[in-house]
């Protein structure tokens, strides 16, 4: 495999870009397209760089370029402007992006789970959110949107901050873990990052996050409806080979060469193994849908309109849009399964 580097030419501020493509004698048949993804991360767009690395996207006929730039909004203006075929942002700024008029369109659920979770050590008897009454539940920051998710999630099952349990900010990293070593705290609200180096630092942790907040999915395959409308058929065939190499890597007897491909895609991920490894089970454990009743990918509408309650709620958008099913689509779902299980 070669790899070389490339930079969007509209991005403003420092943006790092990643290319990769299959190299073969044939490569030139092959249909040059763009995927951008929010960060420089191969873990996190996995099924990407598995799929390049097993072949799949030349056995669809595409040769894959893979860009990395600065969050969601970085990754909408570039299937907008027409620099990128397909990316992976958030659902949030998706809405936002429709509000404001520009088609862009989720296709596939990647991040299942919410990017989020409450977590607590693996041998530790709490079992369930109700357990944490009268302890005190530990935050990277004092006001991030960890501590949001978290609220939200101890006062659904019932308990009241400040009676119930108290939240104490204490960083990241190692700071987190040593607050959990000294007892400080018993639980803590932590990204997919947070959990996965929390257990490369010797604590491994298990999250007891209650599946109906599990399932309030994250970021996913995004393009532009006019990609949908004029060329389904690239639609489909970036999709089955990114399905299947997402079905490849949940399958354990794969790992290895899995992590492999990772490490071709971002080295510097690779230069630790044990972390990329730890990554990787925490970036993958969000991929498993909630429900595969209807195969990977499928988005699931209740959510969208979960999704849109609480943006509207938040401000984020100043109304309901006219039309929530056209930010999203459920349309290949069954042609990008058939043949996984």
């Amino acid at each position: 495999m070669m790899s070389t580097t490339k930079r969007l030419p509209f991005f403003i501020g420092a943006a790092m870009a990643m290319a990769l493509s299959a190299a073969s004698p044939q490569a030139q048949d092959l249909e040059q397209i763009t995927f951008v993804q929010p960060s420089p991360s191969a873990i996190n767009s996995y099924p990407v760089f598995v799929a390049i690395g097993e072949g799949y996207f030349a056995e669809e006929g595409l040769e894959v370029t893979v860009e990395a730039v600065n969050g969601s909004a970085s990754v909408l203006q570039a299937l907008a402007a027409g620099q990128a075929h397909f990316g992976r942002p958030g659902p949030a700024p998706v809405l936002g992006a429709r509000a404001r008029g520009v088609d862009a369109v989720f296709i596939y659920n990647v991040a299942a789970r919410t990017n989020f979770g409450i977590v607590v050590a693996e041998d530790s008897d709490y079992q369930a959110i109700e357990d944490l009454k009268g302890t005190t539940v530990g935050t990277g920051t004092a006001d991030g949107a960890e501590v949001g998710f978290a609220r939200n999630v101890l006062t659904g099952q019932g308990l009241a901050e400040g009676t119930d349990y108290t939240f104490l900010t204490v960083g990241d990293g190692g700071p987190a873990t040593a607050a959990f070593t000294r007892g400080d705290i018993v639980a803590y609200s932590a990204s997919v990052a947070d959990a996965a180096i929390l257990t490369q630092r010797g604590l491994p942790v298990r999250d007891i996050t209650p599946p109906e907040y599990q399932r309030f999915f994250g970021n996913g395959l995004a393009t532009m409806g006019d990609t949908i409308r004029d060329n389904p058929e690239l639609v489909e065939k970036f999709g089955r080979a990114f399905a299947r190499a997402h079905a490849f890597a949940l399958d354990d007897a794969n790992r290895d060469v899995v992590l492999a491909h990772l490490k071709e895609g971002n080295p510097q991920e690779g230069e630790d193994p044990a972390f990329q490894s730890a990554l990787f089970d925490a970036v993958r454990a969000k991929t498993i849908p909630v429900d595969d009743s209807n195969g990977l990918g499928y988005l699931p509408p209740d959510i969208w309109a979960e999704w849109q309650e609480s943006l509207v709620a938040g401000g984020d958008l100043s109304a309901p849009l006219d039309d929530l099913e056209a930010a999203y689509t459920n349309d290949f779902i069954a042609i990008w399964n058939e043949g996984l299980k």
